[in-house]
C-alpha cells in the first residue's frame, strides 16, 4: 500500500507556489529602497511566517522539536556547500599576517562566546548544565551562507580587503571548529559532569583527531580534484568544459571521504576547497565552479529561511525574556566585545575592527548543530533551544542583513582613500 503523502495535494501545490513566490518577492521588494538585496534574508523569514499562517498543519508537520532529523540533513547540505564555495572564492593565502586576525577569531573569541552565552544560559535561564553548553555551542559559530555581504568576492577577482578576508576564513573554518564543543555537551547531558576518562577521549578524539582529519582529508582531495579537473588528460581537461556539477561532486567526496574516517566534514569541505583553488590560480573553470556552487547556495538557504519564518509562529510560546535577553547580548555585546578584544595586537585598527567583531553573521549553521544535537539526545531545553537560535537569526538577518554591505563597503572606499 502506497504511504500516506506528506500533506494534502491542495496543500504542496499552496507550499510550491507560496515558496517560489516568497523567494521572488524577498529579492525583488528591496530594489525598490536599493540597489542591493541587503533584507532577502529577513524577507524571506517573513515571507515564511505569512505563507505557513495558510497551512497551520504543515507547519506542525515541520516544527523542529519533533523533526529535528529534516533540520539537520537539509542545513547540512546547505553549509557544505557553501563551505567548498568559500574556500574556492580566496585568492591569496601567501601571508600568515593576513591569517592572524582569523586565527585570534578561533582561538579566543569563538571560546569565550561559547563561555558567556553558556553561563547566561545556566545562570539566567535556568537551563541545565548540558543544555547551556550546547547552546554556546550552537550559537558560536559565524555563517558562511548567510554572510555574502562581508565576505570575498568571486574567484580570480583579487583585492581582497583584510576585513572581507578575515569574515570570509573565519566563517569557513568556525562551523566545523564548534563541533568538539557540541560533542562536550551532548557527553555532559549524557554522562553528567563526571567525565573522568572522558575529558581527556574528548580532548584527543573530539578536538584533535577530528579537526586533524579534517584537515587532512579535505586538503589531500582538494588537490587530487585539481589534478582530475587540470591536469589528467592535460589535452582534454574536464576543466575545458562547463560542468559546473564537479563542484557538488567535490562536496559530496571531501564531505562524505572524511565523516567515514570520523573528522570534521565541515572543515575538510572548506579546506578541499581552498586546496582546489590552488590548481591553476587564474584559470576561469574556478568561476563557473563558484557560480554553480552560490546557485544551490542560494537555492537552499532561500527554503530554509522560509521554512523558519513559517515554523517561528509555534515557537514564540516556548520564549521567555531570558532566551530573548541571551539572543540580544550574543549580537549586540558578546559577539562584539570577545571579537574586539580577540583582535587586539592585529593589523586590523579602528573602524576596520569593529567591523570584524560586529558582523558575526548567525544563521543556518546554528539551525544544523541543535538538529543534530536534539536528534541524538533527548534534551530538558529543547524547545528554549529552538526559540532562542531562531530569534537571534532572526536578529541577524535584520541587524546585519541591512547594514553589512554598505559598511564594508565603506571601510573599503576608506582604505582606498587612505592609500591614494
Amino acid at each position: 500500500m502506497a504511504d500516506a503523502p506528506f500533506f494534502g495535494l491542495e496543500s504542496q501545490h499552496l507550499l510550491m507556489a507560496g515558496l517560489g513566490a516568497g523567494i521572488i518577492v524577498a529579492h525583488w521588494l528591496p530594489r525598490f529602497f536599493s540597489g542591493r538585496e541587503p533584507a532577502a534574508s529577513a524577507l524571506l523569514i517573513l515571507c515564511g511566517a505569512l505563507l505557513f499562517s495558510l497551512l497551520p498543519d504543515l507547519r506542525e508537520t515541520l516544527d523542529p522539536r519533533t523533526t529535528p532529523r529534516l533540520w539537520e540533513r537539509l542545513s547540512e547540505l546547505t553549509i557544505i556547500v557553501a563551505l567548498f564555495g568559500t574556500g574556492i572564492r580566496i585568492d591569496d593565502l601567501t601571508s600568515y599576517r593576513r591569517w592572524q586576525p582569523t586565527l585570534r577569531l578561533l582561538l579566543i573569541a569563538m571560546p569565550l562566546t561559547i563561555l558567556a552565552v553558556g553561563c547566561l544560559g545556566y545562570w539566567l535561564a535556568g537551563m541545565t548544565l548540558a543544555g547551556a553548553l550546547l547552546l554556546g555551542a550552537v550559537l558560536s559559530p559565524t555563517d558562511p551562507v548567510l554572510a555574502g555581504d562581508v565576505q570575498v568576492g568571486p574567484p580570480t577577482e583579487g583585492g581582497e580587503h583584510p576585513v572581507r578576508f578575515t569574515l570570509t576564513t573565519e566563517a569557513g573554518l568556525n562551523d566545523g571548529l564548534a563541533f568538539p564543543f557540541v560533542y562536550l555537551g551532548l557527553i555532559v547531558g549524557a554522562e553528567g559532569t563526571s567525565l573522568g576518562g572522558m575529558a581527556g577521549e574528548w580532548i584527543l578524539r573530539d578536538v584533535l583527531y577530528r579537526v586533524i582529519a579534517g584537515v587532512a582529508c579535505g586538503a589531500a582531495i582538494g588537490w587530487l580534484l585539481g589534478k582530475i579537473l587540470f591536469a589528467i588528460p592535460r589535452r582534454n581537461a574536464l576543466a575545458a568544459t562547463s560542468a559546473g556539477v564537479l563542484a557538488l561532486a567535490g562536496v559530496f567526496v571531501s564531505y562524505g571521504i572524511t565523516e567515514l574516517a570520523e573528522g570534521y566534514g565541515f572543515v575538510a569541505a572548506f579546506v578541499a576547497g581552498l586546496a582546489l583553488r590552488r590548481a591553476e590560480e587564474e584559470h576561469e573553470f574556478h568561476g563557473r565552479l563558484h557560480g554553480f556552487t552560490e546557485a544551490i547556495e542560494h537555492a537552499l538557504t532561500a527554503i530554509l529561511l522560509l521554512l523558519i519564518g513559517g515554523v517561528l509562529p509555534s515557537l514564540w510560546g516556548e520564549l521567555d525574556w531570558r532566551h530573548g535577553l541571551i539572543a540580544f547580548a550574543l549580537v549586540f555585546a558578546i559577539r562584539p566585545l570577545a571579537g574586539w578584544w580577540s583582535l587586539w595586537g592585529t593589523a586590523l585598527r579602528g573602524r576596520e575592527r569593529f567591523v570584524v567583531a560586529f558582523y558575526g553573521v548567525r544563521g543556518i549553521g546554528s539551525i544544523y548543530y541543535l538538529g543534530f544535537a536534539t536528534a541524538h539526545l533527548n534534551l530538558v531545553n529543547e524547545g528554549p533551544l529552538w526559540a532562542a537560535i531562531a530569534l537571534t537569526i532572526l536578529l541577524s538577518t535584520l541587524v546585519h542583513g541591512l547594514t553589512a554591505g554598505a559598511t564594508v563597503e565603506r571601510v573599503e572606499r576608506a582604505a582606498e582613500q587612505g592609500a591614494g
